[in-house]
């Protein structure tokens, strides 16, 4: 580098040609890397308990929701473990594997989506206007909605993984974990919400193409799970999300954090349904 000097008083000043500088859009290339890499730590701290360090800019996922598929690639791979250890040993018992992969899949999330659908049953069962519903819905009880909704996905969820081979299962809880984290993304891009909130902050940050994008990540999954399963579990997935973002419009007049979490938990349900029935037929 060519550098000329210049004295000033006493002291040497160094100045080096402007065009010896790197070009102002190299920097500019690197910062969409860099805040990939925050968005996807901000997303897995908010969708996981994964150990991932001091907290990172919550904004940095907010303002890039549609990402939400990668959370479901880390936890899938993550719960199919004990389905991929027990087709590698040969341990052929579904009920005990797909309990464990249900198990794990909580466990990962630390229960908030779940948390959501038990809120999301209390607002489903509750009698009465919108506004008697959505109080349902946030306060901190758990009734018999909750109770109920929360056992029937789980009851559901585990016959579907049980009637599935050990490969079987850990090809539908990955496919029903990125599914899951579609709808999230689906919702933070086009579920407009009721009230203020984590949901609301999200969506104001969000964009509609976002909805495009969310679905597109989820694509990936038809290049390692068998074809057939895989895209019939994408389309129920937005089929899914359609249906509960009708629901909720009409009973919550909107979309909030508890319905985005419901809509992760029961899409995870209807893609091991259609998993299990697809290997059925």
């Amino acid at each position: 580098m060519n550098c000329a000097a210049r004295i000033v008083g006493e002291q040497t000043k160094w100045t080096i040609p402007q065009a010896d500088f790197p070009n102002p859009a190299f920097y500019e290339r690197e910062k969409p890397t860099l805040i990939r890499m925050k968005s996807v730590i901000a997303l897995l701290q908010f969708t996981t308990i994964l150990p991932l360090g001091k907290p990172a800019d919550f904004d940095a996922f907010a303002k890039h929701s549609w990402i939400y598929p990668l959370a479901g690639y880390v936890t899938g791979f993550l719960a199919a473990l004990p389905a991929i250890l027990a087709a590698v040993l040969d341990f052929n018992n579904s009920m005990v594997i797909a309990a464990l992969t249900i198990a794990l899949s909580l466990f990962l999330s630390g229960g908030n989506h779940f948390d959501g659908l038990l809120d999301f049953g209390d607002g489903l069962m509750a009698h009465g206007s919108s506004e008697k519903r959505i109080r349902a819905m946030t306060d901190r009880t758990t009734g018999a909605g909750a109770l109920a909704l929360g056992m029937v996905t789980l009851l559901l969820t585990f016959a579907a993984l049980s009637s599935l081979p050990a490969a079987g299962i850990a090809a539908a809880i990955i496919t029903a974990e990125v599914c899951g984290k579609m709808i999230m993304g689906l919702s933070s891009a086009l579920g407009k919400p009721f009230h203020e909130g984590i949901h609301h902050y999200i969506y104001t940050l969000s964009k509609r193409r976002f909805a495009v994008y969310t679905i597109l990540l989820a694509l990936p999954l038809l290049l390692f799970i068998p074809v057939k399963p895989a895209l019939w579990g994408i389309v129920s997935a937005v089929l899914t999300f359609a249906g509960l973002a009708l629901l909720a419009k009409k009973l919550f007049g909107g979309v909030n954090g508890d319905v985005t979490g419901a809509g992760n938990e029961i899409g995870k349900m209807i893609v091991c349904l259609v998993f299990a029935v697809l290997a059925s037929a």
